[in-house]
């Protein structure tokens, strides 16, 4: 069995990213001359299409898997959204050799259309997650995968369905599991249920359940659970505290390793879906 340091590392991927996020255009300022006549009040220039976010989190927690491997990692994206609905999208976490052979970061692309009808919101997107230079070498896999999502949000509550498209979903096949010969894990699915509460001050609350369906290896499926807490401040900053849980089938995932090998020599082992405390904080541009 197969399978995201020590200290974070900024690697160029990520850096590039990152510099770009922070260096985003801002809205134009305008300040009024000491004792000018009065005049008409400047024009508000419109909202930029563009956001961009930068977390520093104690670590990196996907669908229940602790991608750093018990490390901080630091992550960031960058949005656009057109009025007509369409948006698009990338974003960066350090990830850990530990937990992906050879990785030290994941690069998220996305794309897709989002509508509401009354409390309804539907979006449809189109995601693709880049290893660089990640590969499980026994097999000769890499990991990249995409997925197709289907979301519905009403009022608090929102369902999403992720369906792999890719012939792999993350690197899941016969080479890389020793299960059949030539099987591949196309038609994967995750279920991810979320519940949105706002408490007031800025607090609010998540609640999260999700099921993962490995296709032609199901003793690889899994479930997650998270809650979360985050208090939103002024200028963008939030910080958010979560603890977060996964289960994998028959102890699967309890003794996951890529080989790497800890400082007695050997190599590491542990269990990615443990409980896990999650502390972050972010800037939202």
């Amino acid at each position: 069995m197969f399978q995201k340091f020590n200290s974070i590392r900024l690697t160029p991927w990520l850096a590039a990213m990152l510099a770009c996020a922070l260096h985003l255009p801002a809205q134009a300022q305008t300040a009024d001359s000491a004792g000018a006549p009065a005049a008409a009040p400047p024009a508000v220039a419109p909202a930029s299409p563009f956001t961009a976010n930068v977390t520093i989190a104690s670590q990196y927690v996907s669908r229940g898997f602790r991608q750093t491997w018990g490390k901080p990692a630091i992550q960031g994206g960058v949005d656009y959204a057109h009025p007509s609905g369409l948006f698009a999208g990338t974003w960066m976490s350090s990830v850990s050799d530990h937990f992906i052979e050879n990785g030290s970061v994941e690069w998220d692309l996305y794309g897709g259309y989002t509508g509401s009808a009354g409390d309804l919101t539907y979006t449809g997107q189109i995601y693709y997650y880049v290893y660089p230079g990640a590969e499980a070498s026994f097999a000769h896999t890499k990991y990249n995968y995409g997925e197709a999502v289907a979301s519905l949000t009403y009022k608090w509550f929102n369902v999403k369905y992720w369906l792999t498209y890719t012939p792999d979903y993350f690197g899941y096949n016969s080479a890389t599991l020793g299960i059949g010969t030539g099987q591949h894990s196309r038609g994967s699915g995750y279920l991810d249920l979320n519940g949105t509460f706002d408490l007031g001050s800025g607090y609010s609350l998540l609640l999260h359940y999700g099921n993962e369906r490995v296709r032609n290896f199901s003793a690889y499926s899994f479930q997650d659970g998270k809650v979360a807490l985050t208090k939103a401040f002024d200028g963008g900053w939030s910080v958010t505290g979560a603890v977060t849980k996964g289960w994998g089938k028959n102890g699967v995932y309890d003794r996951y390793t890529t080989g790497v090998l800890n400082s007695a020599g050997v190599a590491d082992v542990s269990n990615p879906l443990a409980t896990t405390l999650v502390l972050s904080l972010t800037k939202t541009f």
